[in-house]
């Protein structure tokens, strides 16, 4: 049996207790750590060292979960195999493509749900209903400045729904250079700040001009969700720049139209 187990929004106790039943009774446990992230960080001793979950954990970043997956499924089809994803396991489709594999596999798949982004975002005040389709703003690079979510941003204006923006987290990514030599050296890891995301978002909409939103728009910014030190920011795109947010991991919120009792709980996180 392979078990996807959520492990809730970043703090290793919100595993839920079904979730932590199925840890303990595995003979393998993995961590995916790179679609995002416990409050521990990175550090792998840290991670595999989780006493509350009585098990010694195997980090898995984006090369062995996008590559040397198969090797987990196959020890899945003879034992009891955890896979702990921070959120949701269905957050991210990274997670949607193994349970994919692992049905065709024949390896029975067992999934554990616990909150994400997704739903906890909610403490902002703003419906849940109410959000359109929910976008990826990556970091501009000197070569590579994607702006595809612009039209999405754009489609839920027009019908004034609110934008949910997740924001990059590059962890062990390999640089351009070391590709090109055929041997990997990693960058060092990096997560966009609301202050980053919204600089590029005003940068894009000079860009095309489309009016999707500009400096005024109102926006919320969010930082380290459902946690004790979560900081939740609301006021103008513009001067949400100068707010210093904190550590990661962020995010973002676009506000669309507001329904009365919206705007009553926004009026707790104005600026």
């Amino acid at each position: 049996m392979l078990y996807i187990v959520g492990l809730g929004l970043g703090d290793e106790r919100d595993i839920t207790v079904r979730g932590l039943e199925a840890v303990r009774s595995c003979s393998k446990v993995y961590m995916e750590a790179y679609t995002s992230l416990l409050s521990l960080g990175l550090d792998p001793a840290a991670l595999a060292n989780l006493k509350l979950y009585g098990k010694e954990i195997t980090v898995a970043d984006r090369e062995m979960v996008e590559e040397r997956v198969d090797q987990v499924l196959l020890e899945a089809a003879d034992t009891d195999v955890a896979f702990l994803v921070v959120g949701d396991p269905f957050g991210a489709t990274t997670h949607t493509d193994l349970v994919v594999r692992a049905k065709k596999m024949g390896v029975q798949v067992k999934v554990i749900h616990n909150a994400s982004v997704m739903n906890a975002i909610g403490v902002c005040g703003l419906q849940l209903y109410r959000y359109g389709e929910t976008i990826s703003i990556p970091f501009f690079t000197e070569e590579w400045r994607p702006d595809s979510f612009y039209e999405k941003i754009q489609n839920n204006s027009r019908l004034g729904l609110h934008t949910l923006c997740l924001l990059d987290i590059r962890v062990k990514e390999p640089t351009w250079e070391s590709l090109a030599r055929g041997k990997k050296v990693y960058e060092p890891p990096r997560f966009m700040t609301v202050n980053t995301a919204i600089s590029q978002l005003l940068e894009v909409e000079e860009a095309r001009g489309g009016s999707a939103y500009g400096k005024d728009t109102l926006c919320i910014g969010v930082a380290r969700l459902g946690s004790d030190d979560q900081k939740i920011v609301a006021g103008p795109m513009e001067k949400l720049l100068d707010v210093d947010f904190g550590p990661p991991l962020h995010c973002l919120i676009i506000v669309g139209e507001t329904h009365p009792l919206e705007e009553e709980m926004l009026e707790f996180y104005k600026m």
